[in-house]
């Protein structure tokens, strides 16, 4: 008898304590609910039906974890997919100065914040002169509290790069735990094939699955040096991935099949018509002068639409709108490309005209990065004014001019490096042509009908091609080089298997933005054989174009981006595309890369320089008219034959 009432005694103890970690989960979830998103919608338990945020909470077999701390790492805002908060170029003074660095800090204002207020919901109230990271931590406990647990996996259900639903943005905080820098480990995942295989993917088919793979995100555990590549090499991160073939494949089906036409063709629309019959029936050309085939598609029809762009092509550019957000853009710093753009083409006569009506294409001349400076809330972390802004602008130029409603807007274009823009536009400008730096076909870019802009970082307007080139390949001693901060999941990954791993892999964190550390970053740029072009919070870089300014093999690091004028240029004839799970392969994958063929993708790097510089009055071929012949190639084969 007595047995048996210490075993009910203990019984009760048990579910006593059950109950009270399960009231206590069922606390921290609500808590979530009503206080993490003060400023927009609460996440939601379930509802797989609708476009929510699911917080699970898990249980894995802890190593060392008394020595390690929950970091929030990665904030996703209304609208945003995280990239931007630590892209802001809000001190363009500060920003001039970086050489090592091309993905500029975070904005620490905004971010902080949050992390603040994430913070004093997980944990007790700091005071005003506590620390950001007492407050973290202090979150970090409370959790702790909760059955030691480690991980959260933040799941969004989405159309669009997992963080948009139908009743308007929804945040999602993503929590990981890291003894370096409390970054995101997470990993897309990749396959390789060859270049335009036979068979032809459905347009359909990709984008359906790339919306069913972006309900469950897995975030990764570092608890020690020891564990992290084991927690690395069993990461999974269910986000579909699209290969550098797939977007051959994608290009391909866009080229074979055109977009809806209106029903009466214009004469400007006709005119487009017969461009696309002349460039399809291209006479042959083998090298051309002042191009290098090889690094062409087709060069014969890059050529044949080049010169008919030349000669046909007009532009009109709407007047509407007011400076600073309209007709005013930065032309330093890491967005430079949207206000370069934009200077030529409103001071160009050739391919400008006044009277709309003698216009193939649209220009609507906004700034999404002026945009973001001029309305954005620091306090509301939502860019729905933001959308609201360009949809009344859209409606204006509907109702004073005929043209935009002629076509749903599919002969109009914009240019946009801001990370934000393609989240912007993604709804009123939908049918545009955009031209947009943040080229992620996973979160809506569509190929052949968007183009991709390249991020150029601009540090001075009179001489933007200084410190151009670099040395022969007999003079590159160093097989890879990569410097930077560590920005988004995919670069703490690159140094944990590489930082100080190689003599001849020089993979570093952040350098010096002094004199001397800038001219280390130039010196290790023209010296090395490839240079790896890694992801920061979003899927592009400037170290892309970086990489050709100084004459080194590009090694792209980023699943799921487009690559700039990928239309017209066989990208992998002079760079390589490496998976981001491949990164533990990095140097042997590299090696095994023949010296022959080495040679043969940096002379190409040379050849194609060309079509990545600005110039303050355009030349043929350069940057300028690449871009604008991007947009004319995506209008003229929209056209249906």
């Amino acid at each position: 008898m007595e047995t048996s009432a210490l075993f009910q005694r203990l019984c009760l103890v048990e579910i006593r304590r059950l109950l009270m970690v399960i009231g206590v989960a069922i606390i921290v979830i609500i808590l979530f609910q009503c206080f993490a998103l003060p400023y927009g919608k609460g996440w939601s338990v379930s509802s797989a039906d609708e476009d929510s945020v699911v917080m699970v909470i898990s249980n894995p077999i802890l190593s060392n974890s008394s020595k390690s701390s929950i970091r929030v790492f990665h904030i996703m805002t209304n609208g945003s997919d995280s990239s931007d908060l630590g892209e802001e170029a809000g001190d363009e003074d500060e920003i001039e100065n970086t050489d090592a660095d091309y993905e500029l800090s975070s904005n620490k204002i905004e971010q902080n914040d949050v992390l603040l207020k994430l913070g004093e919901m997980l944990g007790k109230s700091t005071d005003n002169t506590s620390s950001q990271e007492k407050s973290i931590e202090t979150g970090s406990k409370h959790l702790k509290q909760v059955g030691e647990t480690e991980i959260l996996e933040a799941t969004t259900s989405s159309t669009f790069g997992g963080i948009q639903s139908n009743v308007g943005t929804v945040p999602s905080v993503l929590l990981g735990i890291s003894k370096k820098n409390g970054e995101n480990r997470d990993r897309d995942s990749i396959t390789s094939d060859s270049f335009f295989p036979t068979k032809v993917i459905s347009l359909d088919h990709m984008e359906t699955q790339t919306k069913n793979a972006e309900l469950l995100q897995t975030i990764s555990v570092t608890l020690n040096n020891n564990s992290t590549r084991d927690s690395i090499s069993t990461l999974k991160r269910w986000v579909q991935s699209t290969s550098i073939s797939q977007m051959n494949s994608l290009l391909l089906h866009s080229l074979v099949y055109s977009h809806s036409m209106p029903r009466r063709l214009s004469v400007r629309d006709r005119e487009l018509l017969s461009a696309k019959l002349e460039i399809e029936n291209a006479p042959r050309v083998d090298n051309p002068p002042g191009l290098y085939a090889s690094a062409f598609r087709n060069i014969s029809m890059f050529k044949r639409s080049y010169e008919l762009m030349e000669r046909m092509l007009k532009v009109y550019v709407y007047k509407e709108g007011e400076k600073p957000i309209f007709h005013q853009s930065k032309m330093r710093g890491i967005y430079a490309s949207e206000g370069w753009f934009m200077k030529l083409i409103e001071g160009n006569k050739k391919f400008v005209v006044r009277d709309p009506r003698k216009a193939h294409l649209f220009y609507l001349p906004f700034s999404p990065h002026m945009l973001r400076m001029a309305l954005f809330d620091h306090n509301s972390l939502n860019q729905k004014e933001l959308a609201e802004f360009l949809k009344n602008y859209v409606d204006l130029v509907a109702k004073k001019y005929s043209f935009w409603n002629r076509t749903g807007g599919t002969d109009h274009f914009l240019v946009g490096c801001h990370d934000w823009a393609s989240q912007m536009t993604r709804h009123h400008m939908r049918n545009c042509i955009r031209v947009l730096c943040n080229s992620n076909v996973a979160k809506g870019f569509k190929i052949g009908k968007d183009t991709t802009l390249p991020v150029t970082y601009i540090r001075s307007v009179e001489n933007p091609l200084k410190e151009l080139g670099g040395k022969s390949p007999s003079e590159r001693p160093i097989l890879a080089f990569f410097a930077g901060n560590m920005h988004g999941y995919l670069r703490p990954i690159l140094l944990e298997y590489w930082e100080n791993k190689e003599p001849d892999m020089k993979i570093l964190g952040p350098m010096s933005r002094d004199i001397a550390g800038k001219r280390r970053y130039r010196e290790y740029m023209k010296r090395s054989k490839y240079c790896i072009c890694a992801r920061g919070y979003e899927v592009h870089t400037p170290r892309v174009v970086e990489s050709i300014f100084y004459e080194c093999v590009p090694v792209i690091i980023s699943d799921n981006y487009v690559p700039p004028l990928f239309e017209v240029l066989n990208w992998e004839a002079f760079s390589v595309f490496i998976q981001e799970k491949d990164i533990p392969n990095l140097r042997n994958i590299l090696l095994s890369i023949p010296q022959e063929k080495y040679v043969a993708m940096q002379l190409g790097v040379k050849k194609v320089q060309q079509h990545f510089l600005w110039h303050k009055k355009p030349v043929k071929y350069d940057l300028f008219h690449m871009i604008l012949h991007s947009v004319w190639h995506s209008r003229v084969f929209q056209m249906e034959s």
